[in-house]
């Protein structure tokens, strides 16, 4: 059983059915994710051995104890395990064996094909969809968690250079940097507290963001959009029934998944020898909470090269011996980026032979159902 959908409807001069997307706008895509891909290739192939002697880098790495390898490995496991948790969260009535299987999937073809990052949200939508989860119920999963997950990517540089400016070590690009960032997150927390707050003001935010889409479709000579009000409407009732029962939780598991992923790049650091009088934590945090803030551009799939190139930037910066930085951040995005690939081909084969959770999900529970209001 799974809940009715509040649509959201195109209607076309001529009463024709609309294409999904034209062969066009297909291949302008496949072209921007090729050479996103090719500019996150040519980067590691041509731009990293110019920067660093990879022979140095992988006698750094073979010096690891076989301790200090398996700390590692079970962070960056752990790692994984947090973004499963916070699926469920987000998605109730999914399980976590279903969430791992969705979130490993979904991340290998964010990471490896043209114009992923689109592409894997259209996988999530197939995979939950085929769990017998609603458009709807996925929306909501993917929004809300998607919201946490930038709310705490603008939070985390504004900690990063407070812990920094306590210990004297913040410039001035840095505190820049972040009261921009406090600004922006301001901003998004208001804006989404009054849709939250606020019945009419999120029908209003639908409105206007109706015309906007209506303006861009008739330069394409499509016709207007409708019934946006009404969908955001009953997508701030489900928000509202998520975020009272779940929002402790899901703030604590998004702080706790970002936390992880910073420990994996930090114990990377240390086992590979660089100690936190050439790199203190708080330098480390700092680093990666700005060179994550480079995600929100999609330059390349899953960031590939300009991540390694901005964490080996920010730490060399910090101090530290060049080789064992670049040891570090290349065993750090071996683990978070280059081995979740496989196994999300596995995850995804999985799915696809896997027939015992068709149509398995419970219905929503009622206090997360939409409820709106009469007045």
């Amino acid at each position: 059983m799974v809940d009715d959908d509040v649509s959201v409807e195109t209607t076309e001069p001529d009463g024709g059915v609309e294409p999904s997307a034209s062969s066009a706008s297909l291949r302008k895509r496949i072209i921007q994710g090729t050479l996103s891909i090719g500019l996150g290739v040519a980067i590691l192939v041509f731009v990293l051995p110019q920067i660093a002697d990879l022979s140095e880098v992988w006698k750094q790495i073979q010096d690891m104890t076989t301790l200090e390898i398996g700390v590692l490995v079970i962070a960056a496991i752990w790692n994984l395990i947090t973004y499963w948790i916070i699926t469920v969260i987000c998605t109730p009535g999914l399980r976590l064996p279903q969430a791992m299987v969705v979130n490993e999937s979904t991340t290998a073809v964010a990471n490896t094909v043209p114009a992923g990052g689109a592409v894997s949200i259209g996988l999530t939508y197939a995979m939950l969809g085929s769990w017998g989860f609603s458009k709807s119920r996925i929306t909501l999963s993917v929004v809300v968690s998607g919201i946490w997950n930038n709310f705490l990517k603008l939070a985390l540089p504004i900690v990063a250079v407070s812990l920094l400016a306590l210990e004297g070590g913040a410039g001035g690009g840095r505190i820049l940097s972040a009261l921009i960032g406090f600004g922006g997150l301001v901003a998004a927390i208001v804006v989404f507290a009054l849709i939250l707050h606020s019945e009419e003001f999120a029908a209003r935010i639908g409105n206007f963001t109706a015309r906007q889409v209506t303006r861009l479709r008739r330069v394409f000579h499509k016709g207007p959009v409708e019934g946006y009000d009404l969908a955001v409407v009953k997508f701030r009732s489900r928000v509202i029934g998520l975020v009272r029962h779940r929002w402790l939780a899901l703030t604590f598991w998004t702080i706790v998944g970002h936390l992880s992923l910073y420990a994996v790049l930090l114990i990377a650091l240390r086992d590979i020898g660089v100690s936190d009088d050439e790199v203190s934590w708080t330098q480390v945090l700092a680093v990666f909470a700005f060179a994550r803030l480079l995600t929100a551009i999609p330059l390349t799939p899953g960031g590939l090269g300009v991540i390694e190139l901005a964490l080996i930037a920010g730490l060399d910066g910090a101090g530290g011996a060049h080789d064992q930085i670049v040891g570090a951040v290349l065993l750090f995005r071996l683990l978070t980026y280059v081995i979740p690939i496989p196994f999300g081909l596995i995850t995804y084969v999985f799915w696809r032979r896997n027939r015992s959770w068709l149509n398995s999900a419970p219905p929503l529970p009622p206090e997360y159902s939409a409820t709106m209001s009469t007045t």
